[in-house]
């Protein structure tokens, strides 16, 4: 399936599109203002220890300081190297994981990378096992090891790569190697170039952590557009279109150098009808933030985001199939499972899960459900877990989170609703405010009591409400006058002592 890469840059807005068959299938936004953290490098400082939950805190000159925990701590192997980066010392005791406590103490200096941006009140997550991304290769400083991607499938074409790459590596050399899924065709020389930048690279950044003090960056990840050309170009991509002639001319720079393949493919859009418009991605962005999906079936999809977790209810809506009901609910599931993949990497939604298809008491159905959606999944770059079917019906998953969803990027919660998604009813509020009424008269003694509400609360206590006003007014004392102000938000009123 081809695909097309479309690169949209604005002022301080970078925004990528990632289109198979003509089709939006990932939507990535990156503003200066708050540019991602994952794969930054930084020298930290340890700023709080937690036993209980072996965990620690990591002061790396950010807002919140960021969290690191044991599982993430690299250390060295039995009879290992050293790791180079002057934090973590020392083997596993007895095969066992040490306790955090006894590898990290308060006020050390430890060289961490981010793994998870910052999500909600969270700070970063951190690792210390250091890796460096390049377009063909991700180096392991601290590890010699040679790794082949898990998306290579072909068991001689892994071994022939293992091969290659082990006689590739310097004598002396320390570091290890992961061959990524891109370098599966690329030629020696290539891994080459790819091998001597990242030795370079993690050189760099070795000596500055010498010569700095702590907290500080030591390495910024590429920005997107640049990413883009290193991570997500796969040989199904035909063209990679960017609609600024300046950005343009620095993608072209950036790939004679490193990635020479992707040279060809960068085309300059120039024509007044913005590229986004051009393809319809402005309108996919816009579906992507709204929580019904519509099938072309006439089934639908039910999305809600929250703290804990994603749940995906399956409709069959305005289908009703051509033969009978337990047709129309299997090929509306069919269709669904298909159309949640496509959402996930859409919204960038992940963490846990939740997918209610239609129920169907036919285990082959269940079956074919299953394989459909797993395959539509297989295109999906991010990290995927799928479990088969509960005794409920539902289907339960997690997708590696790294950085925020479109949703979160683009909306922040209802000043309104404070993100429920409903407002109280104008009697709701009605009844709140003579309850409060009541509660002010007897804590104050007011000349008159006067509400401020939006028009239609204010209508309500004059009209249908006017007698439990009056009623009220008459069991505190003291008269009550209302007033209405446009200006205010459904759950919004004030009670002014006058």
């Amino acid at each position: 399936m081809t695909e097309s890469i479309l690169i949209n840059f604005a002022p301080q807005e970078t925004r990528v599109a990632i289109l198979a068959q003509g089709v939006v299938q990932e939507l990535h936004i990156e503003r200066t203002a708050s540019r991602g953290l994952v794969g930054n490098i930084y020298l930290g400082r340890v700023s709080r220890i937690l036993p209980g939950m072996q965990s620690a805190f990591i002061d790396i000159g950010l807002e919140r300081t960021a969290f690191l925990h044991v599982v993430d701590i690299w250390q060295p192997r039995e009879n290992g190297n050293g790791n180079g980066n002057g934090g973590n010392a020392s083997n596993s005791e007895h095969g066992r994981e040490r306790p955090i406590e006894h590898i990290l103490s308060e006020g050390q200096r430890l060289m961490v990378q981010v793994i998870k941006d910052p999500l909600g009140s969270k700070g970063a997550r951190l690792s210390t096992q250091i890796s460096l991304a390049g377009r063909m290769l991700v180096y392991l400083p601290q590890e010699k090891h040679i790794g082949i991607s898990q998306r290579i499938e072909d068991e001689a074409g892994r071994e022939s790569l293992r091969t290659r790459l082990t006689a590739l590596v310097p004598d002396g050399e320390e570091g290890g190697f992961i061959v990524r899924t891109i370098a599966e065709n690329a030629s020696d020389e290539e891994m080459k170039g790819d091998m001597a930048y990242l030795c370079k690279l993690w050189h760099d950044i070795h000596e500055r952590a010498k010569n700095i003090g702590a907290p500080a960056p030591l390495y910024l990840e590429l920005d997107l557009a640049h990413r883009v050309l290193r991570d997500c170009v796969s040989p199904e991509t035909s063209r990679i279109v960017v609609d600024s002639d300046a950005q343009f001319r620095q993608l072209q720079e950036f790939a004679a150098e490193y990635t020479p393949a992707v040279s060809p493919l960068l085309e300059y859009y120039g024509n007044q009808r913005p590229l986004f418009d051009l393809y319809g991605v402005e309108e996919e962005m816009q579906k992507a933030l709204a929580r019904r999906v519509d099938l072309k079936s006439g089934g639908y999809l039910i999305l809600d985001q929250n703290e804990a977790m994603t749940t995906i209810d399956v409709n069959t809506g305005g289908f009703v199939g051509i033969r009978n009901f337990d047709d129309t609910i299997f090929k509306t599931n069919l269709e669904a499972a298909q159309a949640i993949a496509r959402q996930l990497r859409l919204r960038n939604l992940g963490g846990i899960i939740v997918i209610d298809f239609i129920d169907m008491e036919n285990p082959e159905h269940r079956k074919a459900v299953l394989s459909e959606f797993n395959k539509a999944l297989a295109s999906d770059h991010t990290r995927i877990t799928v479990n088969g079917f509960t005794a409920l019906g539902l289907v339960e998953m997690t997708r590696k989170r790294t950085r925020e969803s479109l949703s979160h990027i683009l909306c922040e919660p209802c000043p309104t609703c404070g993100g429920r998604g409903e407002v109280k009813t104008a009697r709701t509020m009605a009844h709140e405010i003579l309850r409060e009424l009541l509660r002010e008269a007897r804590q104050f003694d007011a000349r008159e009591y006067r509400v401020l509400a939006g028009p239609e609360i204010i209508d309500l206590l004059q009209e249908e409400e006017s007698q439990a006003l009056a009623l009220l007014s008459d069991e505190i004392g003291k008269p009550i006058s209302l007033q209405a102000e446009a200006s205010y938000a459904a759950e919004q009123y004030d009670i002014v002592l006058m």
